[in-house]
């Protein structure tokens, strides 16, 4: 029993970590781009090692390809095509899609 509590306990730090490294990749990508897209592979990492899921509007901050951080208008573009969110990721020069269900559009209204 002991190590289930241990092992809850290292996913809630976790999941703080990976908020605030994704939270202090926004504040620094104006600065120093290296440096975000470095927050963005430690949170990875961080959520790796524990089997932990990034949420959803984390996992759209990262580039599928190249694991850079994704700042829209600076180093991605996001547009929206035959009920698909198509993200494009300026450094790698690759596209990522999410297809839109009738779910999530009923979310984002």
């Amino acid at each position: 029993m002991k190590k289930g509590k241990e092992i809850d306990k290292q996913k809630k730090i976790a999941k703080e970590r990976i908020a605030i490294l994704f939270q202090k990749a926004e504040e620094t990508f104006p600065k120093d781009a290296a440096r975000a897209n470095r927050y963005g592979d430690l949170a990875r990492r961080i959520a790796m090692k524990l089997n932990l899921h990034l949420s959803k509007e984390q996992k759209h901050k990262l580039c599928k390809h190249c694991y850079s951080f994704l700042q829209q208008g600076v180093n991605a573009t996001t547009r929206i095509r035959d009920s698909k969110i198509i993200t494009f990721c300026k450094t790698c020069k690759k596209y990522s899609r999410i297809p839109l269900t009738k779910k999530t559009l009923k979310k984002r209204v």
